[in-house]
């Protein structure tokens, strides 16, 4: 059994570094020139040799030099790779970004993903993690005056929606009041799919002559816990793809950009659980068309028992510390912007890489 020694760590790291920047197999000048090592070229070739034994380094074809591994660079990922710290110029952009006056939460996603997109040069996408579970805990009807009233329903998650409904007919109190009775009775505890047009039929004809408004305020529920559990997935700069070399080859490029295309289907990305950043490199991917990428997702809070995904896919060959420090930047501002309505401070970290 061959030892990982420090020295192998440090050429390794040389070697992905270099490799990040250039997508070309790096050999043991270039490692000479960058490591600091004090070292024969040929002692270089023969930790390279060593490495590409143990896992973490491939060959090429006949080149001569070395690429990293899926294994090599999850190593980097977790042990040898430095901190990318944010420019000014990149938290400012960021910031800007999020100081849009953008109140729809479908259109904030859509923003925050072409902003990691143009961010990266790599296609990103972005979610809202729904609740799995959401029902109405409680309904109150409010007269504001014979012809109007607020519809307030209240969740399970103490979510409070409300809707104004003004009606062309008086409505007296009495009515509403037997309205209201009969949807706390009839439809709350129940789940999106437990509403069915069955109890809808039930209710209505409970309700007599006010038949017409039951389906109006159970419609308002409704659009409420659809609300709550909706997911749906925002993808941008999918051409980024091509302007790397491992995809130039439009035939190799075209099956992971028809997986990043597809519409309506959230579950095909991953979705950080325990940890607010993941990492997936190579083959961890669950995913066929993602076996030969890595993708990068951080999470934040949306409020509400909510969480939002944004990440990006990429080459294997991504720089992570630079990717990862974009996207929890990005992803504190969302929190920050979605929680309390401010933005993370521009810290004294942000001045370049380490």
């Amino acid at each position: 059994m061959m030892d990982l020694t420090d020295r192998k760590k440090r050429i390794l790291r040389v070697i992905i570094e270099n490799y990040i920047e250039s997508a070309e197999p790096i050999g043991s000048k270039t490692i000479a020139e960058s490591s600091g090592l004090d070292i024969s070229s040929a002692t270089i070739r023969n930790e390279m040799a060593d490495l590409e034994a143990m896992g973490y380094l491939e060959q090429p074809h006949t080149s001569a030099g070395r690429i990293p591994s899926p294994k090599g660079y999850r190593l980097y990922v977790n042990e040898l790779m430095g901190d990318y710290r944010l420019s000014l110029q990149e938290t400012q952009r960021i910031n800007q970004a999020l100081r849009l006056k953008m109140q729809e939460l479908d259109r904030v996603i859509d923003q925050a993903g072409r902003i990691v997109s143009q961010l990266t040069q790599y296609p990103a996408f972005a979610l809202s993690s729904g609740m799995e579970r959401v029902t109405i805990k409680r309904f109150d009807l409010l007269m504001v005056e014979r012809s109007a009233f607020i519809i307030v329903v209240m969740t399970d998650t103490n979510v409070v929606r409300n809707r104004l409904v003004r009606l062309p007919t008086d409505l007296s109190e009495p009515q509403l009041q037997l309205l209201n009775t009969l949807l706390n009775t009839t439809f709350t505890n129940l789940t999106l799919e437990e509403i069915t047009p069955e109890l809808m039929r039930v209710a209505q004809h409970a309700a007599g002559d006010s038949y017409g408004l039951i389906s109006l305020v159970v419609s308002f529920a409704i659009e409420v816990l659809e609300e709550l559990e909706h997911r749906k997935v925002h993808t941008a700069g999918i051409a980024h793809l091509l302007e790397h070399p491992e995809y130039r080859s439009l035939e190799k490029a075209q099956t992971l950009m028809s997986y990043l295309s597809e519409d309506n289907d959230p579950s095909r990305f991953p979705v950080p659980k325990d940890n607010p950043m993941s990492i997936l490199i190579g083959p961890e991917n669950v995913a066929d068309a993602l076996k030969d990428t890595s993708v990068v997702v951080a999470s934040y809070d949306i409020g509400e028992g909510m969480r939002g995904v944004i990440g990006v896919v990429g080459p294997t060959r991504m720089d992570y510390a630079k990717i990862t420090a974009r996207l929890s930047y990005l992803a504190q501002g969302l929190s920050k912007l979605f929680g309390q309505g401010e933005l993370p401070p521009i810290g004294e970290n942000n001045d370049g890489k380490k």
